[in-house]
This record gives C-alpha cells, sequence and structure tokens, in this order.
C-alpha cells in the first residue's frame, strides 16, 4: 500500500477517534445530569427561593440563583460587548495594518484567553478591597466582564478578518468615512460572526464558578440592587454537592440541568438570529 495513503488512513483513523470522544463524553455528562437531575426537579425548584433548611433538604428552589445568574452573565455580555467591540473595530478598520499595536493587542487578547478564571476572580476581589466594595451583584459583573472580555475581542476580531478587503476599498470610494464602513459595513457582514462570539461568552460567564465565588458572593434572595450579593447555579451546584444529603446533591444535578437548558435556549435564538442576518452577508 502507498506510503501516503497509510497516512491517511491514520490521521483518518485519529480524526474519527477524537470525533467519538467528544460526543461520547458530551453524552455521557448529559446522561449524568438528567439521570440524577430529573427525579429531583419540580416546579418549586425554579418558582421558589431557598427556604430555611433547604441545604438540609428542606423546601424551596433556585429561583434566586437562575435569576442572578442571568443578571450576572447578562450584565458582563453586556459591559463586555461595549468594551470589545470598538476594539476589535479599530484594529480592523482604523489601525495600520500589522502594526505593532495591532499585533501586541492580539497578543495580549491571546495571553488574557488563557488566565484562569480564579485569578480575575482574585484580582477582581483585590480591586472591590482597595474600593471598599462588597461582594455584590456588580463586582460579580466587573470579574466575569474581564473574563469574558478576551474570549469575545478574539472572536470578533477572526470573524471581522475574514471580511474581503475589496467590501472597504468599495465602501471608501463610494465616499464612506472609515466610521460608516465600521458600523454599516463590517458590523452587519460580521454580524453573525458576532453574535456567536456573544454566545460563547454569555455561555462562560454564566458558567463560571471561580471569578464569582469572591466577587459577587451568594444570597438565598433575588438580588434588587447591583451592591447586594448575587447567588448563581453553579455556586448553587457546588454547594448542594457539598452537602451531606442525597437529596440535596439531586438538587444539584437538576440545578445542572437548568443551567444546561439555558444554554441550549440562548444557542436556538443564536441561530434563528445568525440566520437572519446571514442574508446581508455578501458572498
Amino acid at each position: 500500500m502507498d506510503r501516503r495513503k497509510i497516512e491517511e488512513n491514520i490521521f483518518k483513523s485519529l480524526m474519527l477517534a477524537s470525533t467519538f470522544i467528544i460526543l461520547s463524553s458530551l453524552v455521557i455528562i448529559l446522561i449524568t445530569v438528567i439521570v440524577n437531575g430529573l427525579p429531583a426537579m419540580n416546579l418549586a425548584m425554579i418558582t421558589q427561593t431557598p427556604k430555611g433548611g433547604y441545604y438540609l433538604g428542606k423546601e424551596g428552589g433556585i429561583l434566586n440563583a437562575i435569576i442572578g445568574s442571568l443578571y450576572l452573565a447578562g450584565g458582563a455580555t453586556f459591559l463586555a460587548i461595549l468594551i470589545s467591540l470598538p476594539v476589535v473595530l479599530y484594529l480592523n478598520v482604523y489601525a495600520k495594518k500589522g502594526s505593532r499595536l495591532v499585533i501586541f493587542t492580539r497578543f495580549s487578547f491571546d495571553v488574557l484567553w488563557g488566565v484562569p478564571s480564579i485569578v480575575y476572580g482574585a484580582f477582581g476581589f483585590t480591586i472591590m478591597l482597595f474600593l471598599g466594595v462588597r461582594a455584590s451583584l456588580l463586582g460579580g459583573i466587573i470579574a466575569v466582564s474581564l473574563l469574558i472580555l478576551p474570549i469575545m475581542s478574539r472572536a470578533m476580531d477572526e470573524v471581522i478578518r475574514m471580511i474581503p478587503e475589496e467590501l472597504l476599498d468599495a465602501s471608501y470610494a463610494l465616499g464612506a468615512t472609515r466610521f460608516e464602513t465600521a458600523l454599516k459595513v463590517v458590523t452587519r457582514q460580521a454580524m453573525p460572526g458576532i453574535l456567536t462570539a456573544v454566545l460563547i461568552a454569555f455561555g462562560r460567564g454564566i458558567g463560571d464558578a471561580a471569578s464569582v465565588i469572591f466577587t459577587a458572593g451568594f444570597s438565598d434572595y433575588i438580588p434588587y440592587s447591583l451592591l447586594r450579593p448575587a447567588a448563581t447555579l453553579p455556586l448553587a451546584i457546588f454547594f448542594q454537592l457539598g452537602t451531606p444529603f442525597p437529596e440535596v446533591q439531586n438538587r444539584a444535578y437538576a440545578s445542572a440541568f437548568i443551567l444546561t437548558v439555558i444554554i441550549l435556549i440562548i444557542s436556538i435564538v443564536s441561530r434563528i438570529l445568525t440566520r437572519r442576518f446571514t442574508k446581508h452577508i455578501v458572498k
């Protein structure tokens, strides 16, 4: 048999094996969460806050963690968009191609992407101590926004870099300014990719526990102020699994199931919006 054919078969087998391992891991995780979580699911889990003795197996639910997670991840994602989108548009529209500033900025995003989330939590906690701010929803939003900012920025940057240069040149030739080109041409062309980047960042933010354990705190109540502690689903899962009561541990799997469903709903909505914006793309 030809040597190149043997190499092709080997790498094809490795790719199939990798795909099988990834899909198998996903299926095992979903089965574990569903099998252990569905028996503990009830209406009270998503409509009530924890009652007295909840972590001892008493009544109540995790409505506080659901609302807190949505508040925190939504606020952090919004804050990250306000910072990352202008930066990415500057790198691709205003800055000189291949300049040191552009190279250094992208390198910084790559480095920040690899920083563990607990470091962002410790950094946010240090800043909060310096400013005299207690653990709160605002502190969690700031910490999570720092965590997802490089992820969102790098994903947006890669998408915008794929836009043909000829499209920008055509916009300039028609008399459009750089700002108009960035807003009406680049952003519209990259909108499906931008939505994907936002989804990735939101999923990372809503599922992270290390960055909020010191900054957002935890509360059995729904936060009504940015300066109040906020519970999150990852921390609720952590605390429930840490109890010695099997009933409460099963509630942790139910909380994980709820978190998975939230991510699934967001993914479906993102797919629908992506298809709607795809019609604006020049192919």
